[in-house]
């Protein structure tokens, strides 16, 4: 059963975790600006002396987001908590691939993911080795099966992808993120290898865990939610952010249920 903190607020169990996993985009702004009692939240956090993590599935790299929240106005002691999926990534392209052929996937603005080894980086998919998926192309943003046609013939090379999140909410606006593009590669018989809530990589990297107590915070079930799951730690799903409309039409229960996900506590947004 999913306990509900909207009149309670996260102050009433901060006291059971030692570190929290926060999630950024849904949780700590909405793509155009910062939540502030998000904000609010993340301050206390540290006045109760516990640490916590802003763990997102950014396919960049940690600085390029730090710069996007700081142009939002996000403090920098907070933006020293960021850890994305694209480091992660970053880091392990570094030591196994930097020297091998890749094709990117992904809108141009995601170049400095791999501007250290840019010269690698072809323009013809058949002369690749793999595939470095952060997202989609500009002027395809929406039609996946320009994906499926792209693909068909290369299903023999590893995709990896940067950001396992299918879809994510930029204001009131829906899009279409690189999970989805690795999602549709995978059922066509492709090796993806993801960067990434829900996997266990992006966590291991980005702090020290042994032996803390850790509540995982997001908006997103497959991702935020799952990947608490994954990690044995307890989950607090944000119901205001993808899985809104669901939430509000089916309840939580039946919507955990169908993403077969345990969700421990839920908040509409978070706050203290």
């Amino acid at each position: 059963m999913t306990k509900k903190l909207d009149i309670n607020g996260l102050s009433t169990i901060v006291d059971k975790y030692d570190l929290f996993f926060i999630d950024i985009w849904g949780v700590i702004h909405n793509g155009i600006t910062l939540h502030k009692e998000a904000i609010k939240t993340l301050e206390e956090i540290e006045k109760a002396k516990k640490d916590y993590v802003l763990l997102t599935n950014a396919p960049r790299p940690n600085n390029t987001v730090k710069i996007f929240l700081d142009k939002m106005g996000m403090s920098k002691h907070i933006q020293d908590k960021i850890y994305t999926s694209g480091e992660a990534a970053l880091n392990y392209l570094k030591k196994s691939h930097l020297e091998e052929v890749f094709y990117h996937i992904g809108p141009s603005r995601d170049f400095d993911l791999f501007i250290d080894f840019k010269k690698k980086k072809t323009e013809n998919i058949s002369d690749c080795s793999y595939f470095l998926c952060t997202g989609l192309f500009e002027s395809y943003d929406k039609n996946l099966n320009y994906y499926k046609d792209l693909l068909e013939k290369f299903i023999s090379k590893k995709m990896i992808c940067t950001n396992p999140d299918l879809i994510v909410d930029r204001g009131n606006k829906r899009e279409l993120c690189a999970g989805s593009v690795a999602m549709i590669f995978e059922k066509m018989g492709g090796e993806v290898l993801y960067f990434g809530k829900p996997f266990s990589e992006v966590y291991n990297q980005a702090i020290d865990t042994n032996n803390k107590k850790i509540l995982c915070i997001g908006d997103n079930l497959n991702t935020d939610i799952k990947g608490a799951n994954l990690q044995n730690y307890d989950s607090l799903l944000i119901s205001n952010g993808v899985h809104k409309k669901e939430i509000e039409n089916e309840g939580i229960e039946k919507v955990s249920k169908k993403y077969e996900a345990i969700v421990n506590f839920m908040q509409s947004e978070l706050k203290w």
